[in-house]
């Protein structure tokens, strides 16, 4: 029996473009925020929305397949896993916290013929680390 879930569920639209990079290791990462809002009506019966941003991470095939598809504004899919890290900022050398959603797959929900399935094969356990195991130290962020 499993001990926990970690699974998140986003449909939203991207914020910015995905930027692709490649760890010290060569292994590609593809980061962007995706905002997700939702809409109600109050007691008053006037319209409001909330907009939450996420920040995401993809690696491997589906990093560069995200780099080369999806573009500011389009609308996807993404299911993944919450993973918190800390890193030293550049600038500073503060230590600053981020949460940040890794994703297992994805799909194009705009454009380009319809939806699209894209999915991170899971690497055999005798491959590189898992992602949450990969190097963060050249992240973006």
């Amino acid at each position: 029996m499993a001990k926990g879930l970690n699974k998140v569920m986003l449909i939203g639209n991207l914020g910015k473009d995905p930027e692709l990079r490649y760890t010290s290791s060569g292994v590609a990462v593809a980061t962007f925020s995706m905002a997700t809002t939702e809409s109600w009506k109050d007691q008053d019966g006037n319209q409001q929305e909330k907009t939450e941003w996420h920040n995401i991470v993809a690696w491997r095939k589906l990093a560069e397949i995200c780099g080369e598809w999806l573009k500011k504004g389009k609308r996807v899919y993404i299911e993944g896993r919450i993973q918190n890290r800390s890193y030293d900022d550049k600038n500073t050398g503060q230590k600053r916290y981020i949460t940040e959603i890794v994703a297992d797959n994805m799909i194009m929900l705009d454009g380009g013929g319809g939806a699209r399935p894209v999915a991170e094969p899971s690497a055999p356990p005798s491959a590189e680390p898992a992602p949450s195991a990969s190097p963060t130290e050249d992240l973006p962020f």
